[in-house]
C-alpha cells in the first residue's frame, strides 16, 4: 500500500468528487423521468465534463503511486459509497442487506487487488 503521500492521497480526493459528478450525469435524472430523453442526454454530458475533469488529472496523479488496476479499484469502491448516498438521500431509494453484502464482496475483492 503507498505512503499517504500527496500523490497517493490527491487521487482520492479527486476521484471522490469526479464520482460526485459522474453520479449525477448518469443517475441523476432518474429524478425527472418526465423530461425528454434529449434533455437528460445533454445534461448528463455537460455534467459529465466536469466529472472527466477532475479523473483524468487524478488518474495521472495517482500512476506515480498507485498501479492502472489499483487506481480503477479505488474508483470503483468510491463510486459504490457515494452511489450509496445519492441513491438514499436524492432518488430516495432504501438499500437493503442484499446491497450490503454484495457491496461488502466488491470491497472484499478490492482488498486483494492492494495486496502484495
Amino acid at each position: 500500500m503507498p505512503s499517504l503521500s500527496p500523490a497517493a492521497l490527491w487521487p482520492i480526493l479527486l476521484l471522490s468528487l469526479s464520482n460526485v459528478f459522474m453520479t449525477f450525469a448518469w443517475y441523476g435524472h432518474l429524478k425527472y423521468k418526465t423530461s425528454a430523453l434529449w434533455i437528460a442526454i445533454v445534461a448528463s454530458w455537460g455534467i459529465a465534463f466536469f466529472e472527466y475533469c477532475l479523473a483524468v488529472p487524478a488518474n495521472r496523479i495517482g500512476a506515480e503511486v498507485y498501479s492502472a488496476a489499483q487506481l480503477k479499484t479505488i474508483q470503483e469502491v468510491i463510486t459504490l459509497i457515494v452511489f450509496s448516498g445519492f441513491s438514499v438521500f436524492f432518488l430516495k431509494e432504501s438499500l437493503t442487506i442484499n446491497h450490503a453484502i454484495g457491496f461488502a464482496l466488491i470491497a472484499a475483492g478490492a482488498a486483494f487487488v492492494f495486496r502484495g
